[in-house]
């Protein structure tokens, strides 16, 4: 991540290092908090419960991160215990967060999940429709919106990685514009993580680049699905 920021000339500071730990054990955790990482992102919602709990020695040095799909029947469990979630994907769901987190809590921070690729497979708000939700949920009690967060469709090379991460970065702009005090974006994996630097990621999501390839199938019995965001 060093070498990126160098690359585009921004200092390392100005990006956040969220590790991915989907799949990865409460152990494997515990070994980055004790190396320094204190942010964590996961894909699935009983995992990441789990792993909070096995952690809860930690709980007041590590911050949490919802990253996956978040189904409207397991937004309690999140709006609880976590402190991000990057994966709001409609209003419906930001609302159920906001009721639902704790009034002793700070506010649960959230990213607008956006389609930046147009893929009919992919979750998140089409470009045209972010304005109108981000206003309604800027406005919402107990839950802060900080910006936006894309999974581009994968692309081979640097050029063609940079546009949808340029896109969102516009797009963000765009908000920002409508008098939207957002400072957020949540782009780039192991993968892209360069392109997504150059165009002005905040936050890299980075797991299988860190604890290497992925060695077991995520978890099914919780009904939590997700596509791969490290």
């Amino acid at each position: 991540m060093g070498l990126a920021c160098e690359q585009a000339s921004r200092p390392v500071h100005s990006v956040t290092l969220l590790v991915v730990t989907k799949t990865f054990p409460a152990e494997d955790v515990r070994a980055a908090f004790l190396a320094g990482e204190t942010r964590f992102g996961e894909n699935y919602v009983q995992e990441g419960l789990d792993k909070i709990a096995a952690l809860a020695d930690l709980r007041s040095q590590i911050e949490w991160h919802m990253i996956g799909p978040l189904q409207s029947n397991k937004t309690r469990p999140v709006a609880e215990q976590f402190d991000w979630v990057h994966s709001v994907d409609r209003l419906k769901i930001a609302q159920r967060l906001s009721d639902q987190r704790p009034a002793h809590l700070p506010p649960l921070q959230l990213c607008l999940q956006v389609n930046i690729s147009g893929e009919s497979t992919k979750s998140g708000l089409m470009p045209d429709e972010v304005l109108e939700v981000a206003r309604a949920v800027a406005a919402l009690p107990r839950v802060q919106l900080r910006g936006l967060m894309a999974i581009p469709e994968p692309a081979e090379s640097l050029a063609s990685q940079r546009e949808p991460h340029h896109a969102l970065a516009r797009l963000l702009q765009q908000l920002q514009g409508q008098g939207l005090a957002l400072d957020t974006l949540s782009m780039g994996m192991s993968g892209d993580l360069e392109a997504a630097i150059l165009e002005g990621s905040t936050i890299v999501r980075v797991g299988s680049a860190i604890f290497g390839q992925r060695q077991r199938p995520a978890p099914s019995a919780s009904g939590d699905s997700a596509p791969s965001l490290s």
